[in-house]
This record gives C-alpha cells, sequence and structure tokens, in this order.
C-alpha cells in the first residue's frame, strides 16, 4: 500500500549544509534569548543604541576629570590671585553650571524642532571639537571657555536624548530600561578616570586629549547608524513649545530633581581635592582614577537590579534610601586615611547614587508621558539640571570650604544628603503600584 522512497545522494544534506544549518539554529536560539532578555528590561534597539553612545560619551568626558586638576597645576599664569583648589573648582563647576543653566533652552529647542538625533548628534560633535582643542589651550580662560563650551554641547545632547528613552520605553518597564541605559554610562564614567590617569602617566596630557576626542567621535557614529530617525511634532505641538513653561514645575518633579542635585554634589566633591588626596593617600593619577571609579562600578554592579527594583516596589523609597546610603559614605570620606578603606566608601556612594538616578529618571518619564509631547524633553531635563546643577555646586563647594578644612566638605554635604532624604520623604510622590513578591511552591 506504501511505497518506500530513497531520497538521491544529491538531496541529503552534506557536512557543509548541516554545519550552516546548526549555526543558523543557534544563532536564532541566541536572538531569541537576547530578545526575551531585551523584553524582561524594557530594552530595545534605540535604547541600546543610546546606552552605548553615553557609554562612549562618559568615556570621553571623564577622561578629563583626573587631568584637569594636574593640568590647571602646571598653568604658568591664572586668571586671578586665588588658591589653587579653588581655581581647580570654578573650572570644574563651569561645566555643570554651563549644563544647567542652557539645558531649559535646548530643551525648548528640541521639543519645538524635534529632530532629536541630528540635535544629540550636534551636540556630541560640539564636546569631540572641544576636548580637542584643551591641547591648545595654554591659559587658565582657554580652559575655562571650553569647559563652557563642553557645557553647552552636553545641554543640547541630554533633553532629546531623555525624550527618545521617554519615547521608547513602556511604564511598566521604565524603571529597568533606565537602569539599562545608566549603567552604560556609568561604565563610560569608570573607565574614563582609569584611562585617563593611565594615558597622563604613561604618555602625557595631549594623550588623554586625544583619546577623548577619539572616543566622542564614536558615540556620534553609535547614534547615526543605531537610533531611528523620529518625525517632528505637528504645528499644534510646537506652539506650546515655551523656555519657560510653569505648568510642568510642581514639588514632586522638584523632590526628585533635589535628589539628584545633592546625589551628584556628593560623588563630584573629590575631584576638587584630588590634589590633597593624592597627598594624603599616596596617589598618582591612576591611583586617583582608581578610587574615583569606584564609585561608577558601584552604580554598575547594582543599577539595573535597583531599577527594576523600582518598577515593583516603587520610585520613591529607592530614592530615599538612596540619599540615606549616601550621607555616612559621603562624611567618612574626609576622615578616612585609608586607601582602601576610601575606595570602599566610594562603593557605597555608587550604590546609593544607584538607588537614586535609574528611579528618578523613570518617575520624571512617568509624569512626561501625561504631557503632551512638545514638553517630553523639558520635563524630563528637569531631572538632569539638577544633577548638572550638583556636577558644578560640589566641586565649587569643596574648592571654597576645603580652603578652611579638609573634612569640612564630605561632612556639609553628608548632612545635605541627610536632610534631603527627609524633603524627598515629604514631597515626592508615587507613580507606580507596589506589587507584591510572589514565592513558587511546589507540590
Amino acid at each position: 500500500m506504501f511505497q518506500k522512497t530513497t531520497a538521491h545522494p544529491s538531496e541529503l544534506p552534506t557536512n557543509e549544509t548541516r554545519s550552516s544549518l546548526d549555526k543558523c539554529l543557534e544563532t536564532s536560539c541566541k536572538m531569541n534569548l537576547t530578545g526575551k532578555i531585551g523584553n524582561a528590561i524594557g530594552v530595545n534597539r534605540t535604547v541600546v543604541s543610546l546606552s552605548i553612545a553615553r557609554m562612549a560619551d562618559g568615556i570621553g568626558n571623564s577622561i578629563l576629570y583626573v587631568v584637569i586638576p594636574l593640568y590647571v597645576d602646571k598653568l604658568p599664569e591664572k586668571l586671578f590671585p586665588l588658591p589653587k583648589v579653588f581655581l581647580i573648582g570654578i573650572l570644574i563647576s563651569a561645566y555643570g553650571f554651563a549644563t544647567a543653566s542652557l539645558q531649559p533652552f535646548m530643551a525648548a529647542m528640541s521639543d519645538r524642532i524635534g529632530r532629536y538625533k541630528q540635535i544629540i548628534q550636534v551636540g556630541l560633535a560640539l564636546i569631540a571639537l572641544t576636548t580637542l582643542a584643551f591641547i591648545f589651550a595654554t591659559r587658565y580662560i582657554d580652559l575655562l571657555g571650553l569647559r563652557i563650551a563642553q557645557g553647552l554641547g552636553l545641554a543640547m545632547e541630554i533633553p532629546p536624548t531623555l525624550a527618545l528613552l521617554e519615547l521608547a520605553t513602556q511604564k511598566e518597564k521604565r524603571g529597568s530600561a533606565m537602569g539599562f541605559f545608566t549603567t552604560f554610562r556609568m561604565a563610560g564614567l569608570a573607565i574614563g578616570p582609569l584611562l585617563g590617569g593611565f594615558l597622563h602617566d604613561s604618555l602625557g596630557f595631549n594623550s588623554a586629549f586625544y583619546a577623548g576626542t577619539a572616543i566622542l567621535v564614536l558615540a556620534l557614529i553609535i547614534v547615526q547608524a543605531g537610533v531611528a530617525y523620529h518625525d517632528p511634532p505637528n504645528q499644534e505641538d510646537i506652539t506650546c513649545a515655551r523656555i519657560i513653561d510653569f505648568s510642568i514645575i510642581n514639588r514632586q518633579i522638584l523632590s526628585v530633581t533635589l535628589a539628584t542635585f545633592l546625589m551628584a554634589s556628593a560623588f563630584t566633591l573629590v575631584t576638587t581635592l584630588e590634589n590633597q588626596i593624592n597627598s594624603r593617600l599616596g596617589f598618582q593619577a591612576f591611583g586617583f582614577g582608581v578610587v574615583f571609579s569606584a564609585l561608577m562600578v558601584g552604580r554598575l554592579v547594582f543599577q539595573v537590579p535597583l531599577g527594576r527594583l523600582s518598577d515593583r516596589l516603587g520610585r520613591k523609597p529607592l530614592v530615599v534610601g538612596g540619599l540615606i546610603l549616601m550621607a555616612p559614605a559621603t562624611a567618612l570620606l574626609g576622615e578616612t586615611s585609608s586607601s582602601l578603606l576610601f575606595g570602599i566608601e566610594r562603593f557605597v556612594q555608587g550604590i546609593g547614587a544607584a538607588a537614586i538616578v535609574a528611579p528618578a529618571l523613570a518617575y520624571a518619564g512617568d509624569l512626561a508621558h501625561k504631557e503632551s509631547e512638545c514638553r517630553r524633553s523639558r520635563m524630563m531635563s528637569l531631572v538632569t539640571i539638577g544633577f548638572g546643577l550638583g556636577i558644578a555646586f560640589g566641586p565649587l563647594m569643596a574648592g571654597t570650604l576645603g580652603i578652611i578644612s579638609y573634612r569640612l566638605p564630605f561632612l556639609v554635604d553628608g548632612g545635605l544628603c541627610l536632610a534631603g532624604a527627609v524633603i524627598v520623604y515629604l514631597f515626592m510622590g508615587e507613580t507606580v503600584e507596589r506589587k507584591p513578591f510572589r514565592r513558587q511552591y511546589s507540590g
């Protein structure tokens, strides 16, 4: 009834064909697994591309954290007859103040034009060019102008990046996605000081500036290749893109902005005091880069898990807990004379920062999602304005109070973190419904 058929030898799969099929199946399984992981943490191509670009940007920028104080120390001419530690504080703070003050204008422009990808690329190009220009700087005033120009570039880059992240993520997984994004950013900020210190000690100042420029150009290429084009808003949306818009400002967004401000000020104190720390702990540039990056490593390890936890427990408990943890970790830095303990305290600062950043950005994204499209950049950028002001305030406070006492800046900032935790607890709302942890029982 049934006729047995035999395949012709030419129809049978060869060893080469079997190998190709095995590779296809292996690739398919890997892609399926990658897709599942990405879906679990709310990550897609846009998020990945922006994250990698921010990592490259972080490396290029943070190379200067170690190099700038040493560069100022070598300059023959100073603009003002002020203590060197104060001049370094002004130079580092100028970057943060420029970023924070220009962000509202850049965010409004971003919302009005709507071409987020192109604005990000212009900002990256400006930062790259000004980093290269450090090679030609011979006076303190040159460095100050370059740092302000870099702040403008960052102010152009941040608002459209956050707007694209808000568009590319869902509320239920936004904390995880923001954790993924900031993890890559922290990886860059951890690698940069190490690379900058190594290049300075091995090859001199110019090698660090060349490397920073090359990595920033790489970030620009990644954005071009991986971020999709986004249609600009329609004419009705454009009309509401005002530079000053008090309708988006409330106590909820201001409280989370305060949290990022205090966090940033706490971990940037050490940049102004690099020369004193090196003398106290016996470091060279690379050694300082190691302890500086310990904070970034703490964020790198805990950012995604704490971001995911905020999707389940809520944003507010993580932000409050992060500030409470930052307080003693910051205050104790001024008392430590051991390089190991100093590195551990920086690592703990990183855990506290990880508990603040991803939930804060996710919280701003939750609030921005309720707004019209033309307000997204400005709502999201309020949190990063706080971060920029913190980056500016921390070094400036360290340069001012450090004249009186080495320990004083750390004690003051630790106390501010504790006070900030109380303020956030009282005024920050919640956008996530708490989900209970369910245990799986067998049998």
